[in-house]
This record gives structure tokens, C-alpha cells and sequence, in this order.
């Protein structure tokens, strides 16, 4: 079968699509024909093998699919951990769902990771009682709002009734969240976040920051909580290794807390109560993935630059078969 394979550490040009022996699944997995597949921050370092766990190259690239499941012939979503974009992948048949009758295959392959991780870091803000005072009165910046993870974001913080702040290089993008129900756009090019969300919020702060950048910006995120305020930490999109002096939590009782969609994807219980919540709020037609380009398999590579290079708005999907 077809595949995209990493053949060696490194950039977008280690991708090449090869010929692979066929996927056979285990007792407790099942087989899906790969139509689409959704294009993560988590695929990039896996490239670079940056990621933990993985493998030594050659392997199989992607960790997030949509297709037919091979013996029922239904449609459905899923998440892996490598071997995604391919013709046909396996996985656990607990992180398999189904696709929303009215979805096509690009929307699916863009849900599981960007809508999974954004429950989850809302549920590490403590933040998902709807309708509850302390949901009502929250506050959450929303760092790469204009983002796989940040667009999800926004649509849970609008159903949560959340205020929300969130960052962007662009106008342009701001604007197109806005859209989606973000209420504070901060364009980071023009201003330093810090100083934005302290106005903006007359000098209170945020309860929650959801940070993916790295660096200087967990500390800077840190800056940016009120009282007791969490900064959830689920990536670092910079490359820099995360910099935070501890001492710098003490004055407002903060926190910062890890987020890492391998690990909890293995939780069965909590990985089936998200579902639970998100499933109810797609039935109600409040979630829907932001694609911001489809491409085909053949031009992985160059799907990969365009996420290297952050400027993409919402998710960068393949296009397998």
C-alpha cells in the first residue's frame, strides 16, 4: 500500500511516499481505508524526531484519520499514534468514532486531535461546568487562536460562555475568528500580549492561558493569569525549550499544567467521557472544523512547510485517496 514515510530525521524533505507491506490489525484494532488525514504540530516534530516515543525511521507518518472502517464499511474519525497517512492505518478500536452523517472526509480527519485537546484543556482549567458561575465569569487566552487547537478552542469557550482572548500575527485571522465567537483579538505583531491582556482586562488577568508556544512564553503566559489562574501547557510550536522560573507562581498561587493527548488518549474512562460531551455538542451542530487547506498526498511536503511556517489558518488537511 501507499504511504508517506519518514525515511530519516529532519525536515519536510525526509517525506517521501513509498510502497509499505499492508496494515494488519491487532485483536483490539480495526482496519480503516484512510480517505483524509488532519496535518499536526505533533507531525512536524515527529519528523524532526523531536517527539517522544517515536520510532527509528523509516516509519509511517500522521496520527489522525478519517475513512471506512474495512469489515463494516462505516465511516469513521480516529487517532494514532504513527502510520495515519496511508491507505489504510489501525487503531484502537476505542479511538475510532463515527463521522457526522453530513461531514465529508476532510472535516473527520480535522476533528480528533484539535477538538480532544481543546475539551482537555478546558477540563484542566476546571473550566467545564457549563453554565456554572465560575464558567460564566471566566476568562482564557488563546494563544495561536487562528490554529487547529485555538479554532476548537473557541468554539468550546463560546458554548461554555467563556470571555475570550486570543493571539494571532494577523488581522486577517483575528477577524476570521472573531467570526467563530472570539470576543479580544490580540495581534502579537503589533503588541506584546502581556501588556494587552493587562488592559483589557483592567490589570485582573485571565483564569486559564492554553500555551503551545514554548520559550519565553510560558513565563509570559504565567504574567498574564489573575489569582489561582492556570496555564495549560500542551505544546511548543517555537522549537525553544519551555522557560519558566517557579517563583515566578508564587505572588497569585498559580499553576502550570501539562497536556499531552498521547498520554491521556490511553485513559479509556476519560478519553469516553469527552467523547460523550463532545459527541452531544456535534449533535447539536455546535462543533465543525476550520480547514484551511486540503492537499494531496503527493504534496505532503509542501504541507508541511505551510505549518512550519505558521501561516496557516485553521487545519491543514491530506487528502490520502
Amino acid at each position: 500500500m501507499k504511504a508517506l514515510v519518514i525515511t530519516r530525521f529532519g525536515g519536510p524533505e525526509v517525506l517521501e511516499l513509498q510502497q509499505v507491506p499492508d496494515a494488519h490489525p491487532a485483536p483490539e484494532q480495526l482496519l480503516v481505508k484512510v480517505e483524509a488525514g488532519g496535518l499536526n504540530f505533533a507531525d512536524l516534530l515527529t519528523a524532526r524526531g523531536g517527539y517522544a516515543g517515536t520510532p527509528k525511521p523509516p516509519l509511517t507518518a500522521g496520527r489522525e484519520f478519517a475513512g471506512r472502517e474495512e469489515a463494516s464499511g462505516r465511516r469513521v474519525m480516529g487517532y494514532t499514534q504513527w502510520a495515519a497517512f496511508a491507505e489504510k492505518t489501525v487503531a484502537h478500536r476505542n479511538l475510532v468514532w463515527p463521522i457526522p452523517e453530513n461531514w465529508t472526509a476532510e472535516q473527520a480527519a480535522a476533528f480528533p486531535v484539535n477538538f480532544f485537546t481543546a475539551y482537555f484543556a478546558y477540563w484542566k482549567a476546571g473550566l467545564l461546568n457549563q453554565g456554572s458561575d465560575k464558567a460564566a465569569d471566566a476568562r482564557v487566552l488563546i494563544h495561536a487562536v487562528a490554529g487547529g487547537v485555538g479554532t476548537a478552542a473557541v468554539q468550546i469557550g463560546k458554548i461554555l460562555g467563556i470571555e475570550m482572548y486570543g493571539t494571532s500575527s494577523s488581522e486577517d485571522k483575528l477577524t476570521r475568528v472573531s467570526e467563530l465567537g472570539l470576543q479580544h483579538g490580540i495581534n502579537y505583531k503589533q503588541r506584546d500580549y502581556v501588556d494587552a491582556i493587562k488592559d483589557l482586562t483592567h490589570g485582573e488577568g485571565v483564569d486559564a492561558v492554553f500555551e503551545m508556544l514554548g520559550g519565553e512564553h510560558v513565563a509570559k503566559s504565567v504574567k498574564c493569569v489573575r489569582d489561582f489562574g492556570r496555564v495549560i501547557v500542551y505544546g511548543a510550536a517555537t522549537g525553544e525549550t519551555p522557560i519558566l522560573d517557579t517563583r515566578l507562581l508564587y505572588a497569585k498561587g498559580a499553576s502550570v499544567h501539562g497536556l499531552w493527548l498521547s498520554y491521556l488518549s490511553a485513559n479509556r474512562p476519560l478519553m469516553e467521557s469527552a467523547w460523550k460531551q463532545l459527541s452531544e455538542w456535534l449533535a447539536a451542530g455546535k462543533l465543525a472544523p476550520v480547514i484551511g487547506k486540503v492537499f494531496p498526498l503527493e504534496e505532503a511536503r509542501a504541507a508541511y512547510i505551510l505549518m512550519q511556517e505558521g501561516k496557516n489558518y485553521g487545519k491543514i488537511v491530506l487528502k490520502i485517496s
